[in-house]
């Protein structure tokens, strides 16, 4: 099979296409045929060992290959179809088109890849293309677990930093799907773009500083690594709660005394990835509850092109690439 594959770290040339073996799935396994995967912010990171955030570089460089990648095919979120399945498997059958997430496994950069039944994999919203679906988990799957953990309620004042990126443009319309009035804050190319996912109001980081603007907040979502956390915790409402779902160190020592000993709450805790909140976002996506943003989607052969459009930070929605020869 053809896989996008990359044997040290470096930039986006260091990706290449290869032929490797095809895998076969074991007993409670279910060998997938990947037709999308989305590009992800962590497939970046993963290639180049450059990190936003660096307080767990050490676990994780252990973790992936010490001195070359551990696992050379990258891909932590896709969408496809069952080919085969091992003998113990009850979930699934040949033919099911599904989507789902890999963990640290990766893989969904190669035609084909092998999963447990038990993987956070679900059935493929009916009414998505494989590379609609493939740019869901990522975002779909944080920003409900943030929103949920937030406790949002209908009419309650919501501002989400960095809405128009994967989570945060997820977390804009679930917020909305919750009753609440979004304020989303990015830069001034995707307004257009939260807007028309339900943002209420727009701030333009580059132009403006929303924490000069005496606004006040019952949520505040939080996705900017390097974010001011002292100004943006003084922007909520007694009782207000902020999640971070990209903390730096600092955060995380700073959220045990903000959460006891003032009447703010704050979240830090990493979303889980389960088949379960899968089905919840199929369900929203077929009732019309969220939506997926694709930005561009690349052929496997310009892997490196979507790699470099991911880091650009420009992109308005997922960045996706094509895997298996026939793509839906």
């Amino acid at each position: 099979m053809k896989a996008v594959t990359y044997t040290r770290y470096g930039d986006p040339d260091v990706l290449r296409v290869a032929d490797v073996p095809t895998p076969a799935p074991g007993d409670q396994e279910v060998l997938i045929r990947v037709r999308a995967a989305e590009t992800t912010k962590s497939d970046c990171e993963f290639r180049s060992f450059r990190y936003s955030v660096n307080w767990f570089w050490l676990p994780l460089r252990i973790a992936v290959g010490v001195i070359r990648p551990r696992r050379p095919i990258l891909g932590m979120y896709f969408a496809g179809e069952v080919v085969s399945v091992g003998g113990r498997v009850t979930r699934f059958a040949p033919g099911d088109q599904v989507f789902g997430c890999t963990g640290l496994r990766l893989g969904a950069y190669g035609e084909y890849m092998v999963l447990p039944e038990s993987a956070a994999i679900g059935p493929k919203p009916r009414n998505m293309t494989f590379a609609e679906a493939a740019a869901v988990p990522l975002g779909g799957l944080n920003a409900l677990h943030f929103m949920r953990r937030a406790g949002v309620k209908p009419g309650e004042q919501v501002l989400i930093n960095g809405a128009g990126g994967s989570i945060g443009a997820h977390a804009v319309q679930i917020a909305r799907s919750m009753g609440a009035r979004v304020t989303a804050v990015d830069h001034g190319i995707k307004e257009e773009l939260v807007r028309r996912l339900g943002a209420d109001d727009f701030v333009d980081y580059t132009t403006g500083d929303v924490t000069t603007t005496n606004r006040k907040f019952d949520v505040i979502f939080d996705m900017v690594a390097g974010s001011p956390y002292r100004r943006l915790i003084g922007m909520l409402q007694p009782g207000g709660r902020y999640l971070h779902g990209n903390p730096r160190l600092s955060v995380l020592l700073r959220s045990v005394p903000t959460t006891r000993f003032t009447d703010k709450t704050v979240v830090v805790a990493f979303a889980p990835e389960t088949r379960e909140d899968l089905a919840t976002l199929a369900r929203m996506a077929e009732a019309g509850e969220i939506r997926s943003i694709v930005d561009r989607v690349y052929p496997m052969s310009e892997v490196a092109d979507a790699h470099r459009r991911v880091e650009t930070e420009q992109r308005l929605g997922a960045v996706v690439i094509t895997v298996a020869s026939t793509p839906g």
